[in-house]
Protein backbone atom coordinates (compact mmCIF):
# COMPACT_ATOMS: atom_id res chain seq x y z
CA UNK A 1 0.00 0.00 0.00
CA UNK A 2 0.95 3.53 -0.70
CA UNK A 3 1.21 5.67 2.27
CA UNK A 4 -2.35 7.38 3.05
CA UNK A 5 -1.94 10.82 4.04
CA UNK A 6 -5.27 12.58 6.19
CA UNK A 7 -6.20 15.38 4.34
CA UNK A 8 -9.62 16.51 6.91
CA UNK A 9 -11.70 15.61 10.05
CA UNK A 10 -14.25 16.54 12.39
CA UNK A 11 -15.33 16.13 16.04
CA UNK A 12 -16.49 12.57 17.24
CA UNK A 13 -17.18 11.36 20.73
CA UNK A 14 -13.83 9.71 22.48
CA UNK A 15 -14.78 8.22 25.68
CA UNK A 16 -12.65 5.72 26.34
CA UNK A 17 -12.94 5.17 29.94
CA UNK A 18 -17.09 4.13 28.94
CA UNK A 19 -18.10 0.98 29.55
CA UNK A 20 -21.39 -0.32 27.88
CA UNK A 21 -23.33 -1.25 30.80
CA UNK A 22 -25.78 -4.88 30.32
CA UNK A 23 -28.70 -4.34 28.00
CA UNK A 24 -30.86 -6.30 25.85
CA UNK A 25 -30.06 -8.33 23.29
CA UNK A 26 -31.24 -5.68 20.76
CA UNK A 27 -30.25 -2.95 21.89
CA UNK A 28 -31.86 0.44 20.09
CA UNK A 29 -29.44 4.00 21.31
CA UNK A 30 -30.61 7.55 21.45
CA UNK A 31 -29.65 7.70 16.81
CA UNK A 32 -32.33 4.69 16.22
CA UNK A 33 -29.34 2.06 15.25
CA UNK A 34 -30.18 -1.04 16.18
CA UNK A 35 -27.64 -3.02 17.72
CA UNK A 36 -27.04 -7.17 18.48
CA UNK A 37 -25.29 -7.17 21.80
CA UNK A 38 -25.51 -10.74 21.63
CA UNK A 39 -24.47 -10.94 18.69
CA UNK A 40 -21.58 -8.86 19.40
CA UNK A 41 -20.82 -11.13 21.70
CA UNK A 42 -20.65 -14.23 19.84
CA UNK A 43 -18.27 -12.80 17.61
CA UNK A 44 -16.15 -11.00 20.12
CA UNK A 45 -15.72 -14.53 21.72
CA UNK A 46 -14.96 -16.31 18.60
CA UNK A 47 -12.61 -14.12 17.14
CA UNK A 48 -10.59 -14.24 20.10
CA UNK A 49 -10.92 -17.35 21.45
CA UNK A 50 -10.55 -19.25 18.13
CA UNK A 51 -8.88 -17.23 15.82
CA UNK A 52 -7.44 -18.53 12.91
CA UNK A 53 -6.08 -15.26 11.64
CA UNK A 54 -2.38 -16.00 12.46
CA UNK A 55 -2.48 -19.57 10.73
CA UNK A 56 -4.45 -17.82 7.44
CA UNK A 57 -1.36 -15.18 7.44
CA UNK A 58 1.47 -17.77 7.89
CA UNK A 59 0.11 -19.55 4.41
CA UNK A 60 0.18 -16.28 3.18
CA UNK A 61 3.41 -15.11 3.73
CA UNK A 62 5.11 -17.99 4.94
CA UNK A 63 4.37 -20.62 2.44
CA UNK A 64 3.52 -18.51 -0.18
CA UNK A 65 5.83 -15.78 0.15
CA UNK A 66 6.27 -12.24 -2.12
CA UNK A 67 2.95 -12.02 -4.05
CA UNK A 68 4.24 -9.33 -7.23
CA UNK A 69 1.37 -8.52 -9.42
CA UNK A 70 1.62 -10.91 -12.59
CA UNK A 71 3.58 -13.45 -10.41
CA UNK A 72 3.33 -16.96 -10.32
CA UNK A 73 2.94 -16.86 -6.37
CA UNK A 74 0.49 -14.40 -6.71
CA UNK A 75 -1.68 -16.47 -8.69
CA UNK A 76 -1.32 -19.50 -6.65
CA UNK A 77 -2.19 -17.13 -3.41
CA UNK A 78 -5.16 -16.25 -4.93
CA UNK A 79 -5.90 -19.81 -5.77
CA UNK A 80 -5.63 -21.17 -2.26
CA UNK A 81 -7.57 -18.22 -0.77
CA UNK A 82 -10.27 -19.34 -3.01
CA UNK A 83 -10.38 -23.00 -1.80
CA UNK A 84 -9.64 -22.03 1.36
CA UNK A 85 -12.95 -19.80 1.60
CA UNK A 86 -14.53 -22.34 -0.24
CA UNK A 87 -13.46 -24.77 2.47
CA UNK A 88 -15.28 -21.99 5.36
CA UNK A 89 -17.93 -22.50 3.61
CA UNK A 90 -18.58 -19.70 1.36
CA UNK A 91 -20.30 -19.83 -2.06
CA UNK A 92 -18.96 -18.81 -5.40
CA UNK A 93 -15.22 -18.74 -4.76
CA UNK A 94 -13.97 -17.25 -7.93
CA UNK A 95 -11.07 -15.79 -9.12
CA UNK A 96 -12.37 -12.55 -11.36
CA UNK A 97 -9.51 -11.69 -14.33
CA UNK A 98 -8.74 -8.18 -14.86
CA UNK A 99 -5.80 -6.48 -17.26
CA UNK A 100 -3.96 -7.07 -19.68
CA UNK A 101 -1.22 -6.01 -16.37
CA UNK A 102 1.42 -7.36 -18.63
CA UNK A 103 4.63 -9.23 -17.68
CA UNK A 104 5.03 -10.76 -14.34
CA UNK A 105 8.71 -11.08 -12.68
CA UNK A 106 10.18 -13.00 -9.96
CA UNK A 107 13.46 -13.31 -8.76
CA UNK A 108 15.55 -16.41 -8.48
CA UNK A 109 19.03 -15.63 -7.17
CA UNK A 110 21.13 -12.67 -6.36
CA UNK A 111 24.22 -11.83 -4.52
CA UNK A 112 26.24 -8.91 -4.75
CA UNK A 113 29.30 -7.45 -2.88
CA UNK A 114 32.45 -5.40 -2.99
CA UNK A 115 35.26 -7.21 -4.26
CA UNK A 116 38.03 -4.81 -3.95
CA UNK A 117 39.86 -3.08 -2.05
CA UNK A 118 38.57 -4.97 0.92
CA UNK A 119 35.67 -7.52 0.41
CA UNK A 120 32.52 -7.27 1.72
CA UNK A 121 28.81 -8.52 1.73
CA UNK A 122 26.52 -5.86 0.26
CA UNK A 123 22.92 -5.85 1.81
CA UNK A 124 20.80 -5.21 -1.29
CA UNK A 125 17.62 -6.00 -3.45
CA UNK A 126 16.93 -5.63 -6.76
CA UNK A 127 14.04 -3.41 -8.18
CA UNK A 128 11.20 -5.66 -9.72
CA UNK A 129 10.98 -5.75 -13.23
CA UNK A 130 14.70 -5.20 -13.57
CA UNK A 131 16.37 -7.68 -15.83
CA UNK A 132 19.32 -10.37 -14.43
CA UNK A 133 23.02 -10.35 -15.10
CA UNK A 134 22.96 -13.18 -16.87
CA UNK A 135 25.50 -14.77 -14.47
CA UNK A 136 27.97 -12.77 -12.17
CA UNK A 137 29.36 -9.54 -13.36
CA UNK A 138 31.97 -7.59 -11.58
CA UNK A 139 33.01 -3.98 -12.42
CA UNK A 140 34.09 -0.34 -10.65
CA UNK A 141 31.57 1.98 -8.86
CA UNK A 142 31.33 5.22 -10.53
CA UNK A 143 28.88 7.83 -9.01
CA UNK A 144 27.22 10.03 -11.41
CA UNK A 145 24.89 13.15 -11.62
CA UNK A 146 22.43 12.86 -14.78
CA UNK A 147 19.17 15.48 -14.17
CA UNK A 148 18.67 15.96 -17.98
CA UNK A 149 20.07 14.78 -21.36
CA UNK A 150 22.86 17.50 -21.07
CA UNK A 151 24.94 15.76 -18.52
CA UNK A 152 25.05 12.52 -20.59
CA UNK A 153 27.85 13.87 -22.36
CA UNK A 154 30.06 13.91 -19.38
CA UNK A 155 29.79 10.14 -19.41
CA UNK A 156 30.21 9.13 -22.96
CA UNK A 157 31.85 6.35 -23.15
CA UNK A 158 33.20 6.34 -20.32
CA UNK A 159 30.88 3.86 -18.05
CA UNK A 160 31.37 0.46 -19.90
CA UNK A 161 31.14 -2.37 -17.58
CA UNK A 162 29.90 -0.18 -14.15
CA UNK A 163 27.89 -0.10 -11.39
CA UNK A 164 26.75 3.57 -11.80
CA UNK A 165 25.80 5.09 -8.16
CA UNK A 166 22.63 7.46 -8.80
CA UNK A 167 22.00 9.34 -5.65
CA UNK A 168 24.00 11.48 -3.74
CA UNK A 169 24.37 10.39 -0.21
CA UNK A 170 21.95 11.26 2.03
CA UNK A 171 21.95 11.97 6.24
CA UNK A 172 21.51 9.12 8.35
CA UNK A 173 20.56 10.21 12.07
CA UNK A 174 19.89 7.99 15.16
CA UNK A 175 16.59 7.17 16.08
CA UNK A 176 16.15 8.96 19.34
CA UNK A 177 12.19 7.46 19.43
CA UNK A 178 11.17 4.19 19.23
CA UNK A 179 10.39 2.99 15.61
CA UNK A 180 7.55 1.64 16.75
CA UNK A 181 3.98 3.22 18.06
CA UNK A 182 0.33 3.34 18.65
CA UNK A 183 -1.89 6.03 18.45
CA UNK A 184 -2.11 7.88 21.64
CA UNK A 185 -5.22 10.00 22.84
CA UNK A 186 -4.25 13.16 21.89
CA UNK A 187 -3.62 12.08 18.56
CA UNK A 188 -6.76 10.74 18.00
CA UNK A 189 -8.70 13.72 19.38
CA UNK A 190 -6.71 15.60 17.36
CA UNK A 191 -8.02 13.04 14.43
CA UNK A 192 -11.64 13.39 15.93
CA UNK A 193 -12.02 17.30 15.94
CA UNK A 194 -10.19 19.00 13.02
CA UNK A 195 -12.42 20.27 10.75
CA UNK A 196 -12.81 19.20 7.06
CA UNK A 197 -11.13 20.47 4.53
CA UNK A 198 -11.92 18.67 1.84
CA UNK A 199 -13.21 14.94 0.64
CA UNK A 200 -12.93 12.19 -2.53
CA UNK A 201 -9.73 11.75 -4.34
CA UNK A 202 -5.87 13.21 -3.82
CA UNK A 203 -5.24 16.25 -4.97
CA UNK A 204 -1.77 16.78 -6.36
CA UNK A 205 -0.38 20.57 -6.47
CA UNK A 206 0.76 22.10 -9.65
CA UNK A 207 4.52 21.87 -8.88
CA UNK A 208 4.45 18.26 -7.86
CA UNK A 209 3.08 17.65 -11.41
CA UNK A 210 5.44 19.57 -13.14
CA UNK A 211 7.97 17.60 -10.96
CA UNK A 212 6.99 14.17 -11.29
CA UNK A 213 5.72 14.97 -15.41
CA UNK A 214 9.36 15.67 -15.74
CA UNK A 215 10.84 12.52 -13.52
CA UNK A 216 8.53 10.33 -15.97
CA UNK A 217 9.67 11.63 -19.11
CA UNK A 218 13.45 12.00 -18.03
CA UNK A 219 13.77 8.41 -16.46
CA UNK A 220 13.58 6.24 -19.71
CA UNK A 221 15.91 8.53 -21.54
CA UNK A 222 18.88 7.88 -18.96
CA UNK A 223 18.09 4.22 -18.21
CA UNK A 224 18.50 3.88 -21.97
CA UNK A 225 21.45 5.76 -22.16
CA UNK A 226 22.92 3.55 -19.50
CA UNK A 227 22.05 0.70 -21.33
CA UNK A 228 23.57 2.32 -24.25
CA UNK A 229 26.80 2.90 -22.49
CA UNK A 230 27.28 -0.72 -21.29
CA UNK A 231 26.68 -0.34 -17.68
CA UNK A 232 27.12 -3.38 -15.44
CA UNK A 233 24.00 -2.41 -13.06
CA UNK A 234 22.35 0.76 -11.41
CA UNK A 235 22.76 1.04 -7.79
CA UNK A 236 20.17 3.12 -5.73
CA UNK A 237 20.72 4.29 -1.87
CA UNK A 238 16.59 4.36 -1.36
CA UNK A 239 13.99 6.84 -0.50
CA UNK A 240 14.61 5.79 2.99
CA UNK A 241 15.18 3.26 5.60
CA UNK A 242 18.59 2.39 7.60
CA UNK A 243 19.74 -0.02 9.73
CA UNK A 244 19.42 -2.95 7.20
CA UNK A 245 16.13 -2.00 6.20
CA UNK A 246 15.53 -1.07 2.43
CA UNK A 247 12.27 0.44 1.03
CA UNK A 248 12.48 -1.54 -2.36
CA UNK A 249 10.01 -1.35 -5.63
CA UNK A 250 9.94 -1.10 -8.81
CA UNK A 251 12.35 -0.12 -11.53
CA UNK A 252 10.24 0.28 -14.89
CA UNK A 253 7.03 -1.66 -15.27
CA UNK A 254 5.19 -4.59 -16.38
CA UNK A 255 4.49 -2.95 -19.88
CA UNK A 256 7.87 -1.15 -20.43
CA UNK A 257 10.52 -3.29 -17.98
CA UNK A 258 14.07 -1.32 -17.43
CA UNK A 259 16.94 -3.03 -19.07
CA UNK A 260 19.43 -2.70 -16.80
CA UNK A 261 19.78 -4.24 -13.70
CA UNK A 262 19.03 -2.06 -10.75
CA UNK A 263 19.29 -3.10 -7.42
CA UNK A 264 18.40 -1.05 -3.77
CA UNK A 265 21.78 -1.10 -1.52
CA UNK A 266 21.84 -0.49 1.88
CA UNK A 267 22.43 3.24 3.33
CA UNK A 268 25.06 2.52 5.50
CA UNK A 269 27.01 -0.07 2.65
CA UNK A 270 26.36 2.65 0.19
CA UNK A 271 27.94 5.47 2.21
CA UNK A 272 31.02 3.36 2.66
CA UNK A 273 31.42 2.91 -0.92
CA UNK A 274 30.31 6.94 -2.10
CA UNK A 275 33.30 8.06 0.96
CA UNK A 276 35.59 5.38 -0.11
CA UNK A 277 35.32 6.78 -3.96
CA UNK A 278 35.44 9.99 -2.61
CA UNK A 279 39.32 9.54 -1.34
CA UNK A 280 39.57 8.56 -4.97
CA UNK A 281 40.15 4.53 -3.88
CA UNK A 282 38.86 2.57 -6.59
CA UNK A 283 35.99 -0.05 -5.08
CA UNK A 284 35.09 -2.94 -7.43
CA UNK A 285 31.35 -4.95 -7.54
CA UNK A 286 30.59 -8.64 -8.26
CA UNK A 287 26.94 -9.31 -8.97
CA UNK A 288 24.75 -11.65 -9.93
CA UNK A 289 21.08 -11.82 -10.77
CA UNK A 290 18.74 -14.07 -12.19
CA UNK A 291 15.59 -13.09 -12.67
CA UNK A 292 12.51 -14.86 -14.81
CA UNK A 293 9.68 -13.21 -16.48
CA UNK A 294 6.38 -14.68 -17.23
CA UNK A 295 4.31 -13.90 -20.27
CA UNK A 296 2.23 -17.13 -20.62
CA UNK A 297 -0.69 -15.18 -19.09
CA UNK A 298 -0.49 -11.01 -19.11
CA UNK A 299 -4.01 -10.91 -17.13
CA UNK A 300 -4.59 -10.70 -13.42
CA UNK A 301 -7.04 -11.32 -10.70
CA UNK A 302 -9.00 -10.53 -7.74
CA UNK A 303 -10.04 -13.34 -5.71
CA UNK A 304 -14.06 -13.26 -4.64
CA UNK A 305 -16.46 -14.75 -2.45
CA UNK A 306 -20.11 -14.77 -0.49
CA UNK A 307 -22.40 -15.43 1.98
CA UNK A 308 -25.29 -14.98 0.43
CA UNK A 309 -28.18 -12.66 1.50
CA UNK A 310 -32.13 -13.90 2.23
CA UNK A 311 -34.61 -11.38 2.29
CA UNK A 312 -32.47 -8.52 0.60
CA UNK A 313 -30.07 -11.13 -1.15
CA UNK A 314 -29.95 -8.48 -4.05
CA UNK A 315 -28.03 -5.70 -1.97
CA UNK A 316 -24.55 -6.46 -1.21
CA UNK A 317 -22.18 -5.53 1.61
CA UNK A 318 -18.34 -5.93 0.76
CA UNK A 319 -15.32 -5.88 2.58
CA UNK A 320 -11.56 -6.74 1.10
CA UNK A 321 -8.32 -5.65 1.16
CA UNK A 322 -5.27 -6.73 -1.44
CA UNK A 323 -3.62 -9.64 -1.61
CA UNK A 324 -0.37 -8.28 -3.59
CA UNK A 325 2.72 -7.02 -2.45
CA UNK A 326 6.22 -6.10 -3.44
CA UNK A 327 9.05 -8.35 -3.50
CA UNK A 328 11.57 -7.53 -1.03
CA UNK A 329 9.93 -9.79 1.65
CA UNK A 330 6.72 -11.69 2.50
CA UNK A 331 4.17 -8.48 2.56
CA UNK A 332 3.00 -9.44 5.72
CA UNK A 333 2.02 -5.93 7.10
CA UNK A 334 1.33 -4.72 3.47
CA UNK A 335 -0.92 -6.43 3.07
CA UNK A 336 -1.09 -10.09 4.02
CA UNK A 337 -2.67 -9.01 7.24
CA UNK A 338 -5.69 -7.16 5.58
CA UNK A 339 -6.37 -10.26 3.81
CA UNK A 340 -6.24 -12.37 7.09
CA UNK A 341 -8.47 -9.98 9.15
CA UNK A 342 -11.08 -10.12 6.15
CA UNK A 343 -10.72 -13.73 5.61
CA UNK A 344 -11.16 -14.37 9.50
CA UNK A 345 -14.18 -11.93 9.65
CA UNK A 346 -16.48 -13.91 7.05
CA UNK A 347 -14.76 -17.21 8.41
CA UNK A 348 -16.23 -15.79 11.99
CA UNK A 349 -19.81 -15.52 10.31
CA UNK A 350 -19.83 -18.44 8.67
CA UNK A 351 -18.80 -20.39 12.11
CA UNK A 352 -21.64 -18.97 14.02
CA UNK A 353 -24.03 -19.17 11.51
CA UNK A 354 -24.75 -16.03 10.45
CA UNK A 355 -27.40 -15.63 7.76
CA UNK A 356 -27.43 -12.04 6.28
CA UNK A 357 -30.01 -10.40 4.88
CA UNK A 358 -27.94 -8.89 2.47
CA UNK A 359 -25.28 -11.08 0.45
CA UNK A 360 -21.72 -10.45 1.80
CA UNK A 361 -19.09 -9.96 -0.37
CA UNK A 362 -15.31 -10.60 0.15
CA UNK A 363 -12.22 -9.28 -2.44
CA UNK A 364 -8.75 -9.59 -2.88
CA UNK A 365 -7.47 -7.38 -4.64
CA UNK A 366 -4.24 -7.18 -6.80
CA UNK A 367 -2.60 -4.82 -8.76
CA UNK A 368 -3.06 -2.16 -6.08
CA UNK A 369 0.82 -2.01 -5.37
CA UNK A 370 0.73 -0.19 -9.20
CA UNK A 371 -2.40 2.08 -8.99
CA UNK A 372 -5.55 0.24 -7.30
CA UNK A 373 -5.90 -1.77 -10.91
CA UNK A 374 -7.48 -4.88 -9.63
CA UNK A 375 -10.22 -2.84 -7.39
CA UNK A 376 -10.80 -0.26 -10.10
CA UNK A 377 -11.47 -2.70 -12.43
CA UNK A 378 -14.03 -4.54 -10.69
CA UNK A 379 -15.75 -1.03 -9.32
CA UNK A 380 -15.69 -0.12 -13.53
CA UNK A 381 -17.16 -3.48 -14.56
CA UNK A 382 -20.04 -3.47 -11.76
CA UNK A 383 -20.60 -0.11 -10.17
CA UNK A 384 -19.29 2.85 -12.51
CA UNK A 385 -16.14 4.55 -13.37
CA UNK A 386 -15.09 7.78 -14.51
CA UNK A 387 -12.61 7.51 -17.70
CA UNK A 388 -9.60 9.56 -18.22
CA UNK A 389 -10.13 12.62 -20.26
CA UNK A 390 -7.26 12.14 -23.03
CA UNK A 391 -3.98 13.85 -21.83
CA UNK A 392 -3.27 17.39 -22.10
CA UNK A 393 0.09 18.19 -23.81
CA UNK A 394 2.63 17.84 -21.81
CA UNK A 395 0.70 14.84 -19.37
CA UNK A 396 1.29 12.41 -21.89
CA UNK A 397 3.91 10.95 -19.06
CA UNK A 398 1.21 10.88 -16.31
CA UNK A 399 -0.34 7.74 -15.03
CA UNK A 400 -4.36 7.74 -15.46
CA UNK A 401 -4.93 8.46 -12.41
CA UNK A 402 -3.61 11.69 -12.05
CA UNK A 403 -5.49 12.52 -15.04
CA UNK A 404 -9.05 14.53 -15.58
CA UNK A 405 -11.91 12.65 -15.50
CA UNK A 406 -14.85 12.47 -17.59
CA UNK A 407 -18.87 12.06 -16.21
CA UNK A 408 -19.41 9.17 -14.06
CA UNK A 409 -20.93 6.62 -15.84
CA UNK A 410 -22.82 4.09 -13.25
CA UNK A 411 -23.73 0.96 -14.03
CA UNK A 412 -27.20 -0.79 -12.51
CA UNK A 413 -25.51 -2.86 -9.49
CA UNK A 414 -24.43 1.11 -8.31
CA UNK A 415 -27.73 1.16 -6.57
CA UNK A 416 -27.43 -2.21 -4.75
CA UNK A 417 -23.99 -1.77 -3.30
CA UNK A 418 -24.60 -1.01 0.56
CA UNK A 419 -21.00 -0.36 1.29
CA UNK A 420 -17.29 -1.20 1.20
CA UNK A 421 -14.82 -1.53 3.93
CA UNK A 422 -11.30 -2.09 3.86
CA UNK A 423 -8.29 -2.40 5.45
CA UNK A 424 -4.79 -1.79 4.12
CA UNK A 425 -3.17 -0.03 7.11
CA UNK A 426 -0.67 -2.91 8.60
CA UNK A 427 -0.70 -4.82 11.81
CA UNK A 428 -2.14 -2.10 13.93
CA UNK A 429 -5.59 -2.62 15.83
CA UNK A 430 -8.45 -0.77 14.63
CA UNK A 431 -8.86 2.43 16.56
CA UNK A 432 -11.99 3.82 14.40
CA UNK A 433 -13.33 4.65 11.10
CA UNK A 434 -12.35 6.92 8.77
CA UNK A 435 -15.70 8.51 7.47
CA UNK A 436 -14.36 10.00 4.09
CA UNK A 437 -16.58 12.77 3.77
CA UNK A 438 -19.58 11.15 4.75
CA UNK A 439 -20.98 12.57 7.79
CA UNK A 440 -24.75 10.84 7.76
CA UNK A 441 -22.66 7.61 9.04
CA UNK A 442 -21.54 9.10 12.03
CA UNK A 443 -24.18 7.95 14.14
CA UNK A 444 -24.35 4.67 12.70
CA UNK A 445 -20.74 3.65 13.04
CA UNK A 446 -20.86 5.51 16.41
CA UNK A 447 -23.57 3.09 17.88
CA UNK A 448 -21.58 -0.42 16.32
CA UNK A 449 -18.29 1.02 17.37
CA UNK A 450 -20.20 1.41 21.35
CA UNK A 451 -19.66 -2.42 22.12
CA UNK A 452 -15.85 -1.77 21.36
CA UNK A 453 -14.70 0.59 23.09
CA UNK A 454 -12.85 -1.48 26.26
CA UNK A 455 -10.81 -2.92 22.82
CA UNK A 456 -9.46 0.96 22.11
CA UNK A 457 -12.31 1.28 19.08
CA UNK A 458 -14.14 4.25 19.36
CA UNK A 459 -12.61 7.57 17.17
CA UNK A 460 -14.77 8.49 14.44
CA UNK A 461 -12.90 11.23 11.89
CA UNK A 462 -14.32 13.11 8.86
CA UNK A 463 -11.14 12.73 7.00
CA UNK A 464 -10.37 11.15 3.86
CA UNK A 465 -8.10 8.61 3.96
CA UNK A 466 -5.97 8.58 0.44
CA UNK A 467 -3.96 5.71 -1.09
CA UNK A 468 -5.74 2.15 -0.99
CA UNK A 469 -9.06 0.33 -2.34
CA UNK A 470 -11.69 2.05 -0.37
CA UNK A 471 -11.08 4.88 -2.66
CA UNK A 472 -12.06 3.26 -6.48
CA UNK A 473 -15.52 2.99 -4.53
CA UNK A 474 -15.59 6.25 -3.12
CA UNK A 475 -14.78 7.48 -6.49
CA UNK A 476 -17.88 6.31 -8.37
CA UNK A 477 -20.05 7.31 -5.22
CA UNK A 478 -20.17 4.56 -3.68
CA UNK A 479 -19.69 4.34 0.57
CA UNK A 480 -16.02 3.45 0.71
CA UNK A 481 -13.98 3.34 3.89
CA UNK A 482 -10.60 2.60 5.27
CA UNK A 483 -10.27 2.18 9.38
CA UNK A 484 -7.95 3.91 11.31
CA UNK A 485 -5.34 1.56 12.68
CA UNK A 486 -2.47 1.43 15.05
CA UNK A 487 0.94 2.62 13.24
CA UNK A 488 3.27 0.33 15.13
CA UNK A 489 6.55 0.21 12.94
CA UNK A 490 4.06 0.95 9.58
CA UNK A 491 6.79 4.19 8.29
CA UNK A 492 9.46 2.87 9.96
CA UNK A 493 10.25 -0.43 9.17
CA UNK A 494 7.56 -2.96 7.25
CA UNK A 495 5.77 -0.49 4.27
CA UNK A 496 7.60 -2.12 1.25
CA UNK A 497 10.31 -2.87 3.04
CA UNK A 498 12.76 -6.30 3.41
CA UNK A 499 11.58 -6.76 6.10
CA UNK A 500 7.77 -6.89 6.23
CA UNK A 501 7.50 -10.37 7.43
CA UNK A 502 5.10 -12.62 9.94
CA UNK A 503 7.61 -11.43 12.93
CA UNK A 504 6.74 -7.89 12.70
CA UNK A 505 2.82 -9.06 13.20
CA UNK A 506 1.03 -8.31 16.05
CA UNK A 507 -1.08 -11.08 17.15
CA UNK A 508 -3.60 -9.76 19.69
CA UNK A 509 -4.15 -6.77 17.10
CA UNK A 510 -5.15 -9.09 14.26
CA UNK A 511 -7.72 -10.82 16.62
CA UNK A 512 -9.00 -7.14 17.60
CA UNK A 513 -9.57 -5.76 14.18
CA UNK A 514 -10.86 -9.31 13.03
CA UNK A 515 -13.80 -8.95 15.39
CA UNK A 516 -14.54 -5.55 14.60
CA UNK A 517 -14.30 -6.24 10.60
CA UNK A 518 -16.44 -8.83 11.67
CA UNK A 519 -18.93 -6.41 13.22
CA UNK A 520 -19.49 -4.07 11.13
CA UNK A 521 -20.01 -6.19 8.22
CA UNK A 522 -22.65 -8.20 10.34
CA UNK A 523 -23.99 -4.71 11.06
CA UNK A 524 -24.38 -3.37 7.84
CA UNK A 525 -25.65 -6.84 6.15
CA UNK A 526 -28.59 -6.96 8.58
CA UNK A 527 -29.77 -3.11 9.15
CA UNK A 528 -33.20 -2.31 7.26
CA UNK A 529 -31.89 0.55 5.18
CA UNK A 530 -28.48 0.52 3.10
CA UNK A 531 -25.57 2.63 4.56
CA UNK A 532 -26.30 6.55 3.33
CA UNK A 533 -24.25 7.98 0.33
CA UNK A 534 -22.30 11.24 -0.49
CA UNK A 535 -24.17 13.26 -2.89
CA UNK A 536 -23.46 12.24 -6.74
CA UNK A 537 -22.04 14.47 -8.83
CA UNK A 538 -23.81 16.80 -11.10
CA UNK A 539 -22.57 15.13 -14.48
CA UNK A 540 -23.99 11.33 -14.00
CA UNK A 541 -24.39 9.09 -16.65
CA UNK A 542 -26.34 6.16 -17.26
CA UNK A 543 -24.11 3.42 -18.58
CA UNK A 544 -26.15 1.76 -21.80
CA UNK A 545 -23.65 -0.71 -22.15
CA UNK A 546 -20.86 -2.61 -20.06
CA UNK A 547 -17.35 -1.22 -19.38
CA UNK A 548 -14.52 -2.01 -18.00
CA UNK A 549 -11.62 0.06 -16.85
CA UNK A 550 -9.05 -3.14 -16.88
CA UNK A 551 -5.69 -0.67 -16.28
CA UNK A 552 -6.72 2.37 -14.83
CA UNK A 553 -7.89 3.49 -11.46
CA UNK A 554 -10.97 5.80 -10.03
CA UNK A 555 -11.15 9.13 -9.74
CA UNK A 556 -8.08 10.10 -7.21
CA UNK A 557 -7.83 6.59 -6.01
CA UNK A 558 -4.15 6.22 -7.59
CA UNK A 559 -1.18 6.67 -5.83
CA UNK A 560 2.37 7.06 -6.39
CA UNK A 561 5.27 4.63 -6.37
CA UNK A 562 7.58 6.38 -3.37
Amino acid sequence: MFRKPITASIIVLLLFSFMVPAQPPAMAPANGEKVDLEMMKKIRAEGMDHSKVMDTLSWLTDVHGPRLTGSPQLKAANEWTMKRMTEWGLENAHLEAWGPFGKGWTLERFSAQVIEPTPFPLIAFPKAWTPGTNGPVSGEAVMITIQSEADFEKYRGKLKNAFVMINPMREVKAHFKAQGGRLTEEDLWKMASDEQEGGGGRQYPTDLLTRMRAERAFAPKRTAFLKSEGVAGILDSGRAGDGGTLFVQQGGSAMRPDEVPSVVVAIEHYGRIVRMLEKGIKVKLEMNTQVKYHEQDNMAYNTVAEISGTDKKDEVVMLGAHLDSWHGSTGATDNAAGCSVVMEAVRILKTLGVQPRRTIRVALWTGEEQGLFGSSAYVAKHFGERKPLPPAPGQEELPSFMRPRGPLEIKADHAKLSSYFNLDNGTGKIRGVYLQGNEAVRPIFRAWLAPFRDLGAATLTINNTSGTDHLSFDGVGLPGFQFIQDEIEYDTRTHHTNMDSYERIQPDDMKQASVIMAAFIYNAAMRDEKLPRKALPVNVQQATAPTVNTNGAAAGAGRTNK
